[in-house]
């Protein structure tokens, strides 16, 4: 689905007009980035947790020669979805 659809979904369901939805969407994603930047985490419930993870300097290997090469370490994200997400998506085990 894209960010169009999505705004058009939403546009539909709430009963606003398409650029409305889409300026919505828009101040959504520049909240979740300011917040992953000040805080380095964001919770939405029923829906996961965006979080900014550090990794660490470690040797890697160039498949193509064997050759040892050192990657530096950085900054990831990760996302963790919640429970009821998983649950609803794939199912009770």
């Amino acid at each position: 689905m894209t960010q169009s659809q999505v705004a058009a979904h939403l546009a539909d369901k709430v009963g606003i007009t398409k650029k409305q939805a889409k300026s919505a969407l828009d101040e959504i994603t520049a909240l979740v980035v300011r917040e992953l930047k000040r805080e380095g985490s964001l919770r939405l419930a029923g829906l996961g947790i965006f979080r900014k993870r550090r990794t660490k300097a470690r040797m890697g290997r160039n498949p193509a020669t064997g050759e040892q090469i050192k990657i530096p370490a950085r900054t990831r994200l990760r996302f963790t979805p919640a429970k009821s997400l998983k649950d609803s998506v794939l199912g009770t085990r």
